[in-house]
């Protein structure tokens, strides 16, 4: 395993890292207790989880990934094993089971203390905001909606004097961003600084090799202000491994259970891409999973990459990714495909 530090920070995390929203619904608890001790054994120490899963979002289902990690810690004794991320869900309308009002200091309190109680730790060493309170061009919006945004602000100053409060009180050691835009980055660093506050140190966002927007403005925050990328989706929900090329729709797959959630990664674009990346990588030697993960984990922004699997023979073949460099050759080869169909799944 290759590992790094959450930016400005003495906490080393590997560079692969373990997502975990299919726990509860696709993933029983016995699969999840399995996935954690091989991700462990492979020199995995980074889990990432969120209040909001497992996924789809359900009133049922709400808590229950934390619940399994949570029940796991217990069994195995491994907390201090780990660096444990997770996130406070925004508003939305597909989150009202959760609770009302966004992110002010009421909500980040309450919900912090319930993720504690269901992981079954005292502390989360990254606590995240899983999306902004206004509304950004992500989720498979491709412009910024101008017309339902231009009113909208955010209590930036509140939400980083709460978070502040967490770390003092040692429930939380860092928290970071997530779907987030350059300018609300900025921002969030910008008020830390003015008033003498934590800063965030990370930037859970989507990136893939059909899903490249992180390199148009985040990817300069990124480097210039040393705040690192982690990097979700980046099998683009599993769109990048291939297997759903042809029309196929692969019993149990995500995309065939849940089609809305690969639907933004599935024009005839990314299909196309997704072609052509394959050829390269059967020319290489190597999957299109591995060539996929092997071209995240390179990034110079990047933290940590977040793999998911719902099979322990796919979460093999994720983490061994990190042993993968790719040749010069290959990586011109992509960049190729990248100039003549550029970020076609936003």
């Amino acid at each position: 395993m290759k590992y790094t530090k959450l930016p400005n920070t003495d906490i080393k995390v590997s560079k692969i890292c373990l997502g975990t929203m299919t726990w509860g619904n696709q993933n029983t608890q016995e699969e999840g207790f399995e996935q954690m001790d091989f991700a462990l054994e492979q020199g995995v120490n980074f889990f990432d989880t969120a209040e909001l899963y497992s996924v789809p979002a359900s009133p049922e289902t709400y808590g229950a990934t934390e619940k399994i990690i949570g029940n796991w810690f217990k069994k195995s004794g491994n907390r201090d094993k780990v660096v444990l991320a997770s996130k406070i869900a925004g508003v939305g309308d597909y989150t009202k089971h959760i609770r009302e009002g966004g992110l002010n200091k009421k909500n980040i309190k309450e919900a912090i203390e319930g993720s504690l109680k269901r992981l079954q730790t005292d502390y989360i060493d990254l606590y995240q905001l899983h999306w902004p309170n206004r509304g950004v061009n992500v989720f498979g919006t491709r412009d910024f909606p101008t017309d339902a945004a231009k009113d909208e602000t955010e209590n930036y100053l509140e939400i980083i004097q709460t978070l502040n409060d967490l770390i003092q009180e040692g429930k939380i050691r860092q928290y970071g961003l997530s779907n987030e835009t350059p300018w609300g980055t900025l921002k969030y660093l910008q008020t830390a600084e003015v008033n003498k506050l934590a800063r965030p140190v990370t930037v859970q966002n989507s990136y893939s090799m059909i899903h490249r927007g992180y390199e148009v403005g985040m990817s300069e925050v990124s480097l210039r202000e040393d705040i690192g990328l982690l990097a979700y989706s980046p099998l683009a929900q599993g769109v990048l491994s291939g297997k759903y090329l042809d029309g196929n729709k692969p019993e149990g797959a995500r995309g065939t259970l849940f089609p809305r959630f690969v639907a933004r990664y599935m024009g005839d674009g990314s299909l196309e891409a997704v072609k052509r990346y394959e050829a390269i990588a059967k020319k290489a030697g190597i999957t299109l999973s591995e060539m996929s993960l092997a071209f995240v984990n390179q990034l110079p922004f990047l933290t940590s990459n977040i793999i998911g699997a719902t099979k322990i023979s796919q979460l093999k073949e994720n983490i061994g990714s990190i042993n993968i460099d790719l040749f010069e050759e290959t990586l011109k080869e992509i960049e190729e495909v990248h100039k003549d169909i550029p970020n076609p799944a936003p």
